[in-house]
C-alpha cells in the first residue's frame, strides 16, 4: 500500500486536480447532444476520447511510470518500481444524462499499487460535487467527512438507487422511495454519504466501479450478491462484464433489503 514516505499526498493531490480540470474539459461537450438523435453517440465517443487524452498526457507529465489501465488487465505481475502504480480512468459516467443535458453525470479515477486500491476520485462537474477517499481512511464529499446511514431499519423514508431496468427482474415490496438517476457512481456515492440506504447495480465493469468502491468501503459500506455472499470486484479486473447484480449498502441494513426483493424468473 502507498504510504506518506512514497507521496500519497502527491498522487491524492494529482487525482483531485486532474479530475476538476478533465471536469472542466467536459463541460465543453455537455447538452450538446443532437437534437435529431435520442442518444449522440458521436459526441459521448469524441468527449470521451479527449478526456482520455488529456488525462493520459495529464500522467506522463506528472508520473510518466505510471500505467493505465485498458479494457482489461491481464499481466499481474508485482513491482517496486513506479510501474507498480495502475490507474483506471472511467472518462464519463452518466452519458445519455451528459449528452442530453442532465447534471447528473461525472468522472471518476482509482489507484492501485500492485493492484492493492489506494485511492478513489468521483467529481460531477455541473454540481461541483466531489467525493475521494484513500483506502481504509475516511470518506469524503467536498471537504466533509461522509458514512454510510447509520439507520438500522428499512422504512417509507428509505431511499434505494438503481438501474433503469430494474423492475424488470425484481418484485419488489421495499417501503420506501426508489429512483434511478442514471448515474451509477453518484448512486454508491449517496449511499456512502448516507443519502441514500443502498443501491444495486447491473451490466457494469471493473473500470466502472473502482472509484466508487474505494469511497464506499471508507465510509463503511459493503458489496454484496443477491444470495447474501459478499462481492469481490477484484474478480473483475480481467475486462469481464459483471453479470451478478450488486448491492451497495450498509452492513446494518443489507439482510432487511434483501427480504423486500424476490427475482423475477
Amino acid at each position: 500500500m502507498v504510504t506518506e514516505s512514497v507521496g500519497i499526498k502527491d498522487l491524492t493531490d494529482f487525482a483531485l486536480e486532474v479530475i476538476r480540470r478533465s471536469g472542466e474539459e467536459a463541460l465543453s461537450y455537455y447538452g450538446k447532444g443532437s437534437s435529431k438523435v435520442k442518444f449522440d453517440e458521436e459526441l459521448v465517443t469524441e468527449a470521451e476520447l479527449r478526456l482520455m487524452g488529456f488525462f493520459e498526457d495529464q500522467l506522463r507529465v506528472h508520473f510518466p511510470e505510471h500505467q493505465v489501465f485498458e479494457n482489461s488487465q491481464k499481466s499481474k505481475q508485482y513491482s517496486h518500481e513506479e510501474k507498480r502504480y495502475l490507474w483506471i480512468h472511467d472518462a464519463l459516467d452518466g452519458v445519455a444524462n451528459f449528452q442530453a443535458g442532465i447534471p447528473m453525470w461525472g468522472t471518476s479515477l482509482a489507484l492501485l499499487e500492485n493492484f492493492w486500491p489506494v485511492l478513489g476520485v468521483f467529481y460531477m462537474p455541473v454540481t461541483g460535487d466531489l467525493f475521494y477517499a484513500q483506502a481504509g481512511q475516511k470518506a469524503f464529499w467536498g471537504k466533509r467527512a461522509i458514512r454510510v446511514s447509520t439507520q438500522e431499519e428499512i422504512n417509507d423514508e428509505s431511499l434505494m438507487l438503481t438501474y433503469s431496468r430494474f423492475h424488470q427482474h425484481y418484485e419488489s415490496t421495499f417501503p420506501g422511495k426508489i429512483r434511478d438517476h442514471g448515474c451509477t457512481t453518484a448512486h454508491i456515492c449517496y449511499v456512502a454519504a448516507g443519502r441514500a440506504e443502498a443501491a444495486i447495480i447491473a451490466n457494469e465493469t471493473y473500470r466502472d466501479l473502482a472509484a466508487a468502491r474505494v469511497i464506499l468501503e471508507a465510509a463503511g459500506g459493503r458489496m454484496y450478491k443477491l444470495d447474501g455472499s459478499e462481492f469481490s470486484l477484484d474478480d473483475y479486473i480481467d475486462g469481464q462484464r459483471i453479470d451478478d447484480h450488486v448491492f451497495f449498502v450498509s452492513p446494518k441494513t443489507y439482510e432487511d433489503l434483501r427480504d423486500y426483493l424476490e427475482q423475477l424468473a
